[in-house]
C-alpha cells in the first residue's frame, strides 16, 4: 500500500521533516501555495555558544506570491550561514566528515529560487540518513482547487492508498473526503523524540537536523523514528 506525504519546502528542517519524509513512498514538496512571512520556508535555528539562533534566507518583503516562485537575488547569505555553521559546530564530534560533504552546497552553488535551493538541501540530507523515499515537486501534478480536494486529488495521481498528514492539519481537513476516496488517512506523531548528545547547554529538539548529523554523525538515525539505521 503505497503511502504518500505532502508538505512545504522548508530550510534546513529539522528532524521531525526528515522522519516524515521516511514514512512515506513518496513525499510531495507542495510550493504551489502562498509564501509565508517568518515561517520555516526561508529559516531555521541551530544552537550556538549565545543559544538558539535563526538562520533567515533573505527573500524580500513581497509575500503576494506563491513559494515556488520566491527568488534569491542576494548571494551573501550563503558564505555567512555557513560561517556561522562552522564557528558553531566546529567542536561536534562528527563536524568534519559532514561538513566535507555540505560545504560545496553553500559555497560553489548557486540558487535562483527558494524551492530548488530547499529542495537540494533536503536531498542532500535524505543521502546522509540513507532515506530512498522519492521526492517530487507538487508542479509534477495536476492541481485543482480546494484545500483537501487538492490532496487528495494527489494521492489519486500517484496511486497512494494512505495520506500521511502532520497533526497540524487536523483544523482545516475535511477527513471525509479522504474516507469516501478510499484513502486511509494517518497523522503523524511528532512526539517522544529521544535527546542525543548536543553542544552549548540544555537540549533544544526543535533544531535544524544539521544539530544531529554534525553531533551524531551515522549514529543519527538511532535518535529518529522512522529513519532506519
Amino acid at each position: 500500500m503505497k503511502k504518500l506525504a505532502i508538505c512545504q519546502s522548508n530550510y534546513i528542517p529539522w528532524k521531525g521533516y526528515f522522519d516524515l519524509i521516511a514514512a512515506a513512498d513518496e513525499f510531495i514538496l507542495y510550493d504551489d501555495v502562498q509564501f509565508t512571512k517568518n515561517d520555516w520556508r526561508n529559516r531555521n535555528k541551530i544552537k550556538t555558544q549565545s543559544g538558539v539562533q535563526w538562520l533567515s534566507v533573505p527573500v524580500g518583503q513581497d509575500i503576494n506570491r506563491l513559494i515556488r516562485n520566491v527568488e534569491l537575488k542576494d548571494k551573501r547569505w550563503q558564505a555567512k550561514h555557513w560561517a556561522t555553521i562552522c564557528h558553531s559546530y566546529k567542536r561536534a564530534p562528527h563536524f568534519d566528515a559532514i561538513a566535507a560533504a555540505l560545504e560545496p552546497f553553500y559555497l560553489q552553488r548557486d540558487y535562483s529560487h527558494l524551492s530548488q535551493l530547499n529542495r537540494t538541501l533536503i536531498e542532500f540530507v535524505c543521502g546522509q540518513l540513507g532515506i530512498k523515499t522519492k521526492i517530487s515537486n507538487s508542479w509534477d501534478y495536476l492541481i485543482v482547487a480546494g484545500q483537501t480536494e487538492r490532496l487528495v486529488r494527489l494521492c489519486e495521481q500517484t496511486g497512494a492508498a494512505e495520506y500521511i498528514s502532520g497533526p497540524s492539519a487536523r483544523c482545516y481537513l475535511d477527513e471525509s473526503m479522504f474516507a469516501d476516496r478510499g484513502i486511509k488517512l494517518t497523522w503523524f506523531d511528532y512526539a517522544g523524540y529521544p535527546e542525543y548528545p548536543q553542544l552549548w547547554g540544555g537540549f533544544v529538539h526543535a533544531v535544524s537536523i544539521l544539530d544531529l548529523l554534525f553531533n551524531c554523525g551515522d549514529n543519527a538515525p538511532h535518535y529518529m523514528k522512522y529513519v532506519r539505521p
